[in-house]
């Protein structure tokens, strides 16, 4: 069994990456986006950030979302840029500069949303406990892993069921939001409290050391993803305080 494990290669649904690179790749993107400008050599780095979702998109087969995230990304990045001569100050401060700032969130949000996407709450715990983060932090964290995707398939389900007794239509907003809103955000509250039952049944918050039968691991592709993280760690701290 323990060989069998072993030899089990990374499917194409974790992104070809152990959880804790992915992690790493996330915090890297999104902290980046955010803290620096476009001049210098981050006129080349920001770019490829952006693009490092739009390959993961790719290698788990989603063309129509790597579609919308490269349209939104480069609407973003162009579209003030052309419109900032040609306007007022005030309409340039509240349109340009809004969207402006999406584009320093999109990416981090785009990795954030595939790390949840392509991380079991198993290999994430796995993943906390061979870097022996504490429980409190790691045991709300995979609850949350869960939270998301539940709170998407609750909102189907009063979708559907909405549908089916013909209220709750965009053409009446007020009517949508007592009839899906209401139901969801109390929903929410039970969804929470299930699912942390469910893991303290799981026996997470146990002090004894967890098996766990994911294939996690370090391959060569988690080589070259943090190689990536320090060249662009390394770029954003000669740009900052060398002026690159």
């Amino acid at each position: 069994m323990e060989t069998v494990l072993k030899n089990t290669r990374p499917t194409a649904k974790q992104m070809f990456l152990d959880p804790r690179t992915k992690i790493l790749l996330c915090l890297t993107v999104s902290s980046v986006m955010i803290s620096s400008d476009s001049f210098g050599i981050m006129n080349i780095v920001l770019p490829c950030l952006a693009a490092i979702p739009l390959l993961f998109l790719i290698l788990l087969k989603k063309p129509q979302i790597a579609a919308y995230y490269a349209v939104m990304y480069l609407f973003t990045a162009t579209v003030p840029r052309l419109l900032m001569p040609h306007v007022s100050p005030l309409f340039n401060l509240l349109f340009t500069g809004m969207i402006a700032m999406f584009t320093k969130l999109i990416p981090g949000m785009s990795m954030f949303c595939l790390l949840v996407l392509t991380t079991t709450v198993s290999e994430f715990v796995a993943a906390m406990d061979r870097l022996h983060i504490p429980k409190k932090f790691s045991i709300p964290v995979s609850v949350m892993f869960r939270f998301f995707p539940t709170i998407r398939e609750e909102y189907k389900a009063i979708r559907d069921a909405m549908r089916l007794r013909e209220v709750g239509s965009w053409r009446n907003p007020m009517e949508m939001l007592e009839y899906r809103m209401v139901p969801l955000l109390t929903g929410l509250v039970t969804i929470g409290n299930e699912l942390s039952t469910s893991a303290l049944t799981r026996g997470l918050d146990s002090p004894v050391r967890r098996t766990n039968v994911c294939p996690i691991g370090f391959h060569w592709q988690d080589g070259v993803a943090l190689l990536l993280c320090i060249a662009v760690i390394t770029c954003f701290v000669l740009s900052t305080f060398y002026g690159w």
